[in-house]
């Protein structure tokens, strides 16, 4: 591996800030542009998760097809040269297609979108470890968090008045910023030279045999060896998202219904959560390279725990007024604390492995937060039926416990040596 670059990195996380800027874009404005057909909310909801649906099938299959390819560009670059356009173009005729009034012709739109995006996830998220020595990962990870956090910001905050001019137009810059970014990463950063064979054609069959014949072994690597430190590791992942996602969904819900509050006030509560995030992920990797990446997992979790457990103490005693701002100070805390967590993850997923199969277990990684994300609202929302939104947080507490608990048997996954 040649000798490492932080602005590497820094350009590298581009293609990530590119992907980052379209899907608050979609989450906010496609469900209203489902509701023009009259749609249920029902129907919406599903048609939300279609992102998740796709990401749990294809990552892993991309991210180790990735891994059996061989090109002149190398084995990550012809998948985010293949996705990238074809997920802009299609982001871009969203709007279009719902002025246009075919529902048939706005959900093929939104199918071949989502499709294409899932092309290229994996592979270009595996591109971070492949010129990262295991050393620098956390902190390479750190720096692809950041600029994602960028890219949803620049989205929030540019979105509303591109949006009040024209419906069309966050969509179309949209996509010309995720184009442009990851056309960038394509041009000034190379592979390592053993993965660019000099060969005339792409023998796609055999690559894909090969691709699925390497899923099934990442598979039984999970499930078959008698070591489970990868086991457990997604497991733990798999539960910290439960517990994320379910604070997430309902929030905003639960300040309106419990706490009488706008649901736009509770909306800000969790974009403070998202800027600690955001600004805390550079120094989370750092940590997690002096700390230990398990270490550093578990003390996030810990502060995330103990954050939430005096939210749901608190909001016994506190006036709604107070407990407002007490929640300010536990949402930004909690932030820092979930940058711990998702930084040193994927690190650490990638280093139980050999470089040839970074991609397949970056697909695994995704596999089980993505799986997690479908699994969550619904869980959630069944929880609180049963008992009612104060128990929103007991709900994310039982889930972070369990990560917390099945992170101390996994006895993998820290930086190699030097």
């Amino acid at each position: 591996m040649k000798e490492f670059k932080y602005w590497k990195i820094y350009l590298l996380g581009l293609g990530f800030f590119g992907i980052s800027v379209l899907w608050p874009l979609y989450n906010a404005y496609v469900p209203i542009f489902l509701k023009d057909f009259a749609l249920p909310s029902f129907i919406i909801g599903f048609i939300m998760t279609i992102d998740n649906l796709f990401a749990i099938f294809m990552l892993p299959y991309m991210g180790t097809l990735s891994d059996q390819t061989r090109t002149k560009l190398g084995r990550r670059k012809p998948y985010i040269l293949l996705g990238a356009p074809l997920g802009a173009m299609f982001f871009a005729l969203i709007p279009f297609c719902k002025d246009s009034g075919s529902l048939a012709l706005m959900m093929f739109v939104i199918i071949l979108m989502n499709f294409s995006l899932a092309l290229f996830r994996s592979p270009l998220i595996a591109f971070m470890p492949d010129i990262t020595p295991s050393e620098k990962r956390s902190q390479a990870n750190g720096i692809i968090n950041f600029m994602g956090g960028l890219g949803a910001l620049l989205a929030y905050f540019g979105g509303k008045p591109l949006y009040d001019a024209n419906k069309a137009y966050p969509f179309i810059v949209g996509a010309v910023l995720m184009l442009l970014a990851n056309l960038l990463v394509v041009m000034f950063i190379q592979e390592p030279e053993q993965y660019r064979a000099k060969m005339e054609k792409l023998n796609v069959i055999e690559t894909m045999k090969k691709g699925s014949s390497e899923l099934v072994e990442n598979l039984k690597d999970v499930f078959a060896s008698e070591e489970k430190s990868l086991l457990m590791m997604l497991l733990s992942i798999f539960f910290w998202f439960v517990g994320f996602n379910a604070v997430e969904t309902f929030f905003t819900s639960y300040a309106k219904f419990h706490m009488n509050i706008g649901e736009s006030t509770g909306a800000l509560v969790l974009g403070v959560f998202s800027l600690v995030f955001m600004v805390f992920a550079l120094p989370a990797g750092f940590i997690g390279a002096r700390l230990g990446r398990k270490k550093t997992i578990r003390l996030g979790l810990t502060i995330m725990v103990v954050c939430l457990l005096v939210a749901v103490l608190m909001s016994r005693f506190l006036p709604k007024s107070t407990l407002l701002y007490l929640f300010y100070a536990i949402f930004a805390i909690s932030g820092a604390g979930w940058a711990l967590v998702n930084v040193n993850s994927l690190p650490m997923v990638v280093d139980m492995t050999r470089s040839e199969k970074v991609g397949g277990y970056t697909g695994l990684y995704y596999f089980f937060s993505m799986a997690a994300n479908i699994v969550a609202p619904p869980l959630a929302g069944a929880f609180i039926d049963l008992t009612g939104y104060g128990s929103l947080f007991i709900f994310s507490i039982v889930f972070l416990v369990l990560s917390y608990t099945t992170m101390g048997f996994v006895r993998r996954g820290e930086r190699a040596e030097e």
